[in-house]
């Protein structure tokens, strides 16, 4: 919210200045009232300290708490404030209430964010770029937790650790190592897609309002009458799409390092509020049965002609926090979070971040995360749960913690069953190695310009570069296999970088300098 804050009358966002309005007084957590907060208590002016001042070991054993464990990835992020209307019907897919009628709005929270780096580090790095959409309904909150790519690196959750692993730092000398991150992609070809996007123009977003966001998982919507259909969602920026170059993004580290975070907040403080237009793509069950591929598979597009955009509605950030650590730091979302009418899909990568999204929270914030007021659903959570760290509120009262019960305890409804679905098969470890470059191909060959395929692979190459010889090696092959032009650019590139590292390593010559004569 621009403007003062919403908890006190006297702070001006933005600087601590002079005020008119009288101070409250200062307390300790308990509300004891603070005579000093100056001086420590003591014996005598120099000392020694009393074990007995409360203020002080207050003060002291809250600040060497005060700080959480960061997010393993996504640690560093923005976020804001907004609502969601409706502005077209598809209740013919989906029965959720905040999709009932045209102009029904909701209130959401979006936090935007790097992947891999971790808080202090810049946001206008080359990285994919977390973008998570949290709805308040009526009905629990709905989470869309998605990036800014339509795809991703892995179709294996088992390979989601050493996939953060290899972009994180060298366990043994702490820092990014192009040989772990090179290593990992050469050997997993299923990357070439995303790798492509993030080398490419698109890498480096031009802070967060001029990107687009994905859910890049399927699910499965349910209507009224029980028909089901799959459905990714598509968060598309009504500012456009801005990217920024290497050169640009190495400057602003260098000079403004929390440059989209800036930008965000600057703009809804000036009322220019960024939007965005929520759309899904559908696809029938009967069309997923025949696709040439598994259309469940996050490293594989929908193309949009064949299932193409739908508009749902349009979400505006009207609103910056008044506390980063309340509101953003602490904003908690999960793929878990669904509600009646929207189901997840077949989807592997989806299934184990529905388990670990809320894990991780729970290590994070505690068990009780979601009484966090930022992350507390607008309706009434009513269920068996009880105690545990940080359970706000009246912890239900006295209503019963176990079911079923006989004493006016929460109950469940039939209404609200997922829908029936029949599966079978082999229980097996299957490498589900599909085609790993034909979408790409046709990425690099048709949807980008020649000054973009060269651009791409210079970046790739300046990345690659720092690989040994026997990892770009493979990487190479791994880039042919998708075009033959593709690979031996990547390899021009790299040749083109080693003359320029051995011509900086060889010794000077100067015809000048004479040769010294020991005369005998």
């Amino acid at each position: 919210m621009a403007g003062r804050c919403m908890y006190s009358p006297y702070y001006q966002k933005g600087a601590h200045e002079a005020h008119d309005a009288q101070p409250e007084l200062m307390t300790t957590a308990t509300g004891l009232p603070i005579g000093n907060k100056n001086s420590s208590l003591t014996v005598g002016p120099q000392g020694p300290m009393l074990l007995q001042d409360s203020v002080f070991i207050e003060e002291m054993a809250h600040f060497v708490r005060e700080r959480i464990p960061e997010r393993v990835v996504h640690a560093r992020g923005a976020g804001a404030f907004g609502c969601f209307e409706v502005t077209h019907d598809i209740t013919k897919y989906c029965k959720a209430r905040l999709f009932e009628h045209i102009g029904k709005k909701t209130p959401v929270a979006v936090r935007f964010s790097t992947t891999t780096g971790e808080s202090g580090t810049s946001d206008v790095v080359r990285d994919p770029r977390g973008f998570a959409v949290k709805f308040y309904t009526e009905q629990g909150n709905w989470d869309i937790v998605g990036n800014n790519t339509p795809i991703f690196f892995i179709r294996d959750p088992i390979m989601f650790p050493s996939l953060s692993h290899a972009q994180k730092r060298n366990p043994q000398t702490h820092r990014k190592d192009p040989n772990m991150l090179w290593d990992f992609l050469s050997l997993r070809p299923e990357t070439l897609h995303e790798v492509t996007h993030l080398f490419s123009d698109k890498g480096i977003p031009d802070g967060f309002r001029y990107m687009d966001g994905f859910s890049n998982h399927a699910f499965k919507l349910v209507n009224a009458r029980g028909e089901a259909v799959f459905a990714k969602f598509h968060c598309k920026s009504d500012q456009g799409l801005k990217n920024l170059t290497k050169e640009a993004a190495r400057t602003l580290a260098g000079k403004n390092p929390d440059y989209a975070l800036k930008d965000l907040e600057e703009a809804i403080t000036r009322k220019d509020f960024p939007s965005w237009t929520l759309c899904i793509q559908v696809m029938t069950l009967e069309q997923a049965k025949k696709m040439p591929f598994n259309p469940f598979d996050i490293t594989k597009l929908w193309y949009e002609d064949q299932f193409p955009q739908i508009p749902v509605g349009k979400f505006t950030l009207n609103r910056n926090p008044v506390n980063y650590f309340a509101e953003v730091e602490q904003l908690a979302f999960s793929p878990h979070n669904l509600v009646p009418g929207m189901e997840p899909s077949p989807d592997k990568i989806l299934h184990a971040r529905m388990f670990g999204y809320p894990d991780a929270q729970r290590y994070r914030l505690g068990g009780n995360y979601q009484q966090i007021p930022v992350n507390m659903p607008k309706c009434k959570a009513a269920n068996m749960e009880r105690d545990g760290l940080m359970a706000m509120g009246n912890n239900q009262g006295n209503a019963p913690n176990y079911y079923p019960n006989s004493f006016g305890g929460p109950q469940d409804k039939r209404e609200f069953l997922e829908s029936k679905s029949h599966l079978e098969g082999d229980v097996f470890r299957y490498d589900d190695s599909e085609d790993n470059v034909s979408q790409v191909r046709k990425m690099y060959c048709e949807d980008m310009s020649e000054e973009e395929r060269q651009r791409l692979c210079e970046n790739i190459a300046e990345s690659l570069s720092g690989a040994q010889l026997f990892i770009q090696k493979r990487a190479v092959k791994n880039f042919t296999d998708v075009h033959l032009n593709y690979g031996r650019r990547v390899q021009a590139e790299l040749d083109k970088l080693a003359r320029v590292k051995q011509e900086a390593q060889a010794p000077p010559t100067n015809p000048l300098v004479l040769q010294k004569v020991t005369l005998n």
